[in-house]
């Protein structure tokens, strides 16, 4: 079975690749996430980086740990290396033994790579999401796709999951042929954005 942490890592190291092809100029850009311009993307993106390191270490449940900060004067340099900090924690010996507590997920704890398989999913997508703001190419590896898809799939699409403020829509009726096209619907992303 394929570590998590290693498709994680290939995925965050994709979206730094292509943050870093980011001008202060696409800030207030639009996102494919809803009322989220760059700016609001990033710094969550960034945040959310900050707030999985410190539950590897077991400060998960902290609200300020996820608390999302106005964007650093160089955004792709604070970016790059909150995105070292989680790949360093995950990284950890003994990470995949530990119990995460996530305090955004109502303070509930996760096995590590159930928690890890969280954070994989978010930024498959949210690499998308920069990636069709900025104009960017997306690709990923077909592992990391495929088991993308699988951990896409097993989210639930109710209410409770799916709320306003939660990182993912409805499902959309499926289109496109793509693994990555059946991640994007299924979790409320249409593959044509902005079309």
């Amino acid at each position: 079975m394929t570590d998590i942490r290693d498709l994680d890592r290939h995925a965050v190291q994709t979206s730094v690749d292509i943050v870093s092809t980011l001008a202060s100029a696409d800030l207030d850009r639009p996102t494919p996430c809803e009322g989220w311009t760059v700016r609001d993307l990033l710094a969550h993106m960034t945040a959310q980086h900050h707030g999985f390191a410190a539950a590897a270490h077991g400060k998960g449940g902290d609200l300020a740990v996820w608390a999302v900060q106005p964007l650093a004067d160089d955004p792709v340099k604070a970016y790059a290396e909150a995105a070292e900090t989680v790949i360093a924690a995950f990284a950890e010996p003994g990470a995949l033994d530990r119990t995460f507590t996530l305090a955004e997920f109502g303070d509930h704890a996760f096995p590590a790579p159930m928690a890890m398989s969280f954070h994989f999913i978010d930024y498959v997508v949210h690499g998308w999401d920069m990636a069709r703001a900025l104009g960017q190419p997306f690709e990923l590896a077909e592992d990391l796709t495929d088991t993308a898809l699988k951990i896409a799939l097993s989210v639930p699409d109710d209410e409770q999951s799916r709320k306003p403020g939660t990182a993912f829509r409805h499902a959309l009726p499926a289109s496109g042929e793509t693994p990555l096209d059946r991640i994007l619907t299924h979790l409320g992303r249409s593959p044509a954005w902005p079309a």
